[in-house]
């Protein structure tokens, strides 16, 4: 059949077919017709079988006919069958519709039952790039659909400046129903905090959510007036809510101010809130918070999330025997303690390592390098210049099978952090590695390779070689590899420039 013969067969079948072959017609027809079938898809548009209407709007997007379906469209996307109304909100989209018209019924759609339609309409608002229906567009920040929540707060962001949307996010942040309330105090701009003060204030006390306290305690925290800081700090004293003190306690918990030591040693023992409680007596610092986390720390019983928290804090203490106690927590079943201990050391090593700590802490480290890969930049912080470690590192070198771990073994080998009696062997460890399959080994070995040189201002045997090995590296597709061959190769030349101007 030609496409002319099936035209006529749809346009038969829209006159006298039953309900089921009008809308296959409809369909059809806004497939394979012309414009000048677009007044009979309009009629079909007004037909009492809503199939037949949901095919007729098909059938114009699919036509592409923009007058015509700026005349019908809008009528069908509040028909009374949601079918309808979303094949008709898609067909408005398709043909990319425009004015007063749309931008109403693409409004009407924001409250539609049918979370389809409330897409449809928020892709149509977008595209307009208007907001529609400002309340119902608030409202949606709160639906239950990822889909729906997650454009319209990108839309809610986008028109922030428009003064409709910014005085309804307002209105929202103060007395919007909880699952939009909640987003609207998070985007609420900040010079619209201190007028909703004392609301704020009143709701952290207690009454709304938990949901709603928690981003109050957000908006709250992060002001430097008395008035907010001293409201948070009564919320927490008296909150009973885990997921609450969780917010409060960690928004405070940076502050060092001794009102969160009774608070935090309340919760350091619940599962929910005890992390944050644990991070915030590392703030408050001073004899009790030792006390409290030690306790913590020697507890076979401690949570392991808590433990972790601890671990970290009681690091950042800096106390005498931190080393002792983080060390054996290595060794702990939980990965999130052995990363809470690793980064409570880092957080030693910020104020250097005691003499009798270094060889300890070398010995527990450099073995573990190769079996926690996604903690290796911790680790290899805390190893920066233990010259203890260097022995560990020349034999996990070779060893590991990790380009990460080797990477972070070379540079702590670099000569420019760290030395001891072997660093002038260490020249065919980084040699060995310029042709390294990783990017960042080739990198590290080149660097090796030139600190090594400057620090011990000494030509390496063979160095006709390894410049030709490091020139080989010119042409890497990486670029800071290159880079480091670069500076290698500047500093063997430095190095037999001073020899060559040396009086014999």
């Amino acid at each position: 059949m030609t496409t002319d013969h099936q035209v006529a067969f749809f346009l038969r079948e829209l006159e006298r077919g039953d309900t089921w072959r009008r809308a296959a017609a409809a369909k059809g027809l806004g497939k394979l017709g012309g414009s000048e079938h677009a007044a009979v898809l309009m009629r079909a548009a007004a037909d009492p079988a809503p199939e037949v209407r949901e095919g007729a709007a098909v059938g114009l997007g699919r036509l592409g006919v923009r007058a015509a379906g700026a005349k019908v469209l809008p009528g069908l996307m509040a028909d009374d069958d949601p079918w309808v109304r979303r094949q008709a909100s898609l067909a408005s989209l398709r043909l990319g519709l425009r004015g007063r018209e749309v931008v109403d019924a693409y409004a009407r759609l924001l409250g539609d039952p049918d979370h389809h339609l409330r897409i449809n309409a928020l892709e149509g608002l977008l595209e307009l790039g208007v907001p529609g229906d400002v309340p119902a567009l608030l409202r949606l920040m709160g639906d239950p659909h990822y889909g729906i929540w997650g454009r319209a707060r990108a839309m809610v962001s986008l028109f922030k400046d428009d003064p409709e949307v910014e005085a309804e996010l307002v209105r929202t942040a103060r007395w919007g129903a909880d699952a939009a309330r909640v987003p609207a105090l998070w985007m609420l701009p900040d010079r619209h905090v201190d007028r909703l003060l004392p609301s704020l204030v009143k709701d952290l006390a207690g009454g709304p959510s938990s949901e709603v306290r928690c981003a109050v305690a957000f908006r709250l925290a992060s002001r430097d007036r008395p008035q907010a800081q001293d409201a948070v700090f009564n919320a927490l004293a008296a909150e009973r809510d885990p997921q609450v003190a969780t917010q409060l306690l960690f928004r405070l918990g940076r502050s060092g101010d001794e009102r969160l030591l009774e608070p935090a040693s309340r919760w350091l023992g619940d599962e929910r809130a005890g992390p944050a409680a644990a991070a915030a007596l590392g703030s408050v610092r001073g004899k009790a918070a030792t006390r409290l986390l030690r306790a913590v720390l020697t507890d076979p019983a401690t949570p392991a999330p808590i433990l972790a928290a601890a671990a970290t804090a009681y690091g950042e203490l800096g106390s005498w025997d931190a080393v002792w106690l983080l060390l054996p927590l290595l060794d702990h079943a939980a990965p999130e303690v052995y990363a809470g201990a690793l980064r409570g050391l880092d957080a030693l090593a910020d104020t250097g390592f005691r003499p009798w700590e270094r060889a300890a802490v070398a010995r527990a480290l450099v073995p573990r390098l190769d079996t926690r890969p996604i903690l290796v930049g911790v680790a290899e912080r805390v190893l920066t210049g233990l010259a203890e470690a260097l022995p560990g590192l020349r034999q996990l070198v070779d060893r590991t099978a990790s380009p990460l771990v080797r990477a972070a073994a070379l540079s702590l080998l670099d000569p420019h952090l760290a030395t001891d009696a072997h660093t002038v062997d260490d020249l065919p460890l980084f040699v060995r590695h310029l042709d390294d399959a990783d990017g960042w080994v080739r990198r590290t070995a080149a660097r090796g390779i030139a600190h090594w040189v400057k620090e011990t201002h000494t030509i390496p045997p063979g160095a006709e070689r390894l410049r030709d090995l490091l020139t080989a590296l010119e042409p890497d597709p990486a670029g800071f590899v290159r880079e480091a061959a670069a500076e290698a190769l500047r500093a063997l030349d430095d190095c037999q420039n001073e020899a060559g101007s040396t009086p014999s």
